[in-house]
Order: C-alpha cells, then sequence, then structure tokens
C-alpha cells in the first residue's frame, strides 16, 4: 500500500484556496456598485455643461441681434419724420441706438451708417449724404445706390438707410479665451420711407 508524498495535497488545497479567494474579490468588485454614481456624472457632466452654455450663448446673441434690429429701424423711423435734419441731429443717433440695446453695452469697433438716398423719375437712385459714428461721411454724394427688392422700381422716392453692425463676443463665461471663432458681428439694414415731403434736406452733412 503507498503513501502519498507528505504535504501534496495541503499545497493543491491552498492553490486552490487562493485562487478561490482572488475570484471572490473580483466578483465582489464587479458587484460593488459604490462610486459608480460619481463616474457617471465625471462622465456626463461635460456635456450638460457644454449643453448650458451653448443654450446661454445662443439667448444672448438672439436677444441682441433682435436689438441690433431694432436700434436700426429706430434710427430710420426718427429721421423720416421731418423734411430736414443735420449734422448734429445725426450725430445723436449713436447714443439712440446705444439706449436701445441697452443693457448691452455698445462695444468699441460698432458702425453706424445713416445715408439719405433719393431716388429720382428714371428710378435711379443716389446718395444725397450720408454720416457715420464718426462723423465722418462713408458714401459719397452722387454715387448709385443698389435698392432692395422690396423697393426696387420705386420713382420720386426718398428714404433713409440706416446700417448697423454691432461685434459680439461669444464664449461669455470665458471671456478670456482666445479664438477666431468667438467675434462675430451682428448687422442689419433699415430701410424707411419720407412720411411727407419730396426730401430730407441735410445743408451741413
Amino acid at each position: 500500500m503507498m503513501r502519498g508524498v507528505p504535504g501534496t495535497s495541503d499545497a493543491g488545497q491552498g492553490r486552490q484556496g487562493a485562487k478561490s479567494g482572488v475570484l471572490l474579490r473580483l466578483r465582489r468588485f464587479a458587484e460593488d456598485r459604490r462610486g459608480v454614481g460619481a463616474i457617471e456624472f465625471a462622465i456626463v457632466a461635460p456635456l450638460l455643461m457644454m449643453a448650458y452654455i451653448s443654450a446661454f450663448e445662443l439667448t444672448i446673441g438672439y436677444t441682441l441681434s433682435r436689438k441690433v434690429s431694432r436700434a436700426a429701424s429706430t434710427v430710420s423711423d426718427l429721421l423720416t419724420q421731418n423734411a430736414s435734419t443735420n449734422a448734429a441731429v445725426l450725430d445723436t443717433m449713436k447714443d439712440v441706438t446705444k439706449s436701445v440695446i441697452a443693457p448691452f453695452p455698445q462695444p468699441v469697433g460698432f458702425t453706424l451708417k445713416i445715408t439719405g438716398v433719393a431716388i429720382d423719375a428714371d428710378g435711379k437712385a443716389t446718395v444725397a449724404w450720408s454720416r457715420d459714428q464718426d462723423k465722418g461721411q462713408p458714401y459719397t454724394k452722387g454715387t448709385a445706390v443698389a435698392l432692395p427688392s422690396s423697393i426696387e422700381g420705386a420713382k420720386n422716392l426718398f428714404f433713409v438707410r440706416t446700417e448697423l453692425a454691432v461685434p459680439h463676443k461669444i464664449l461669455l463665461v470665458a471671456p478670456n479665451l482666445s479664438s477666431k471663432l468667438n467675434d462675430i458681428t451682428l448687422a442689419k439694414t433699415s430701410y424707411f420711407g419720407l412720411r411727407q415731403g419730396s426730401a430730407i434736406a441735410c445743408p451741413d452733412c
């Protein structure tokens, strides 16, 4: 009768026990759900922040765009209520646009071009006078003007064209972020016809 080698069975049982212990720990690790919420939040949080910031920026941009449009229309509307104007009055129009787009600031680099356009009996449109935000003359008197489709074919008409362009910086939550994509220009061109009379005179424009 042969006897087993002393310690062989004990060694095998030890290895099997160690293997079972490792498997048990791996199983417990796989089943342990602690910290899963934190990991999921860490993955989802940046996406939620991007969505929030995008929605915020779109809302700000849309609101300012509407204010820019309203400001340009207001300038044209005010100037077409009278049969005459002057350089001093035109120079106050930038203050009008500033008030309309408030509480947004009127940033450095904005442009405001106000032009009186006369259309003769032949339907030819030319610049009668013009004024910009720096008290300059952006368009030479007598220069031909391309008419918008809404008033093409008009004759013996005088209208005021207001061009307002406001630079806007997106990513307001990170103003120091430098990117070619964070600077856009919100622009609007408004056309209003003269309410009464045949022309708006501006002797010193």
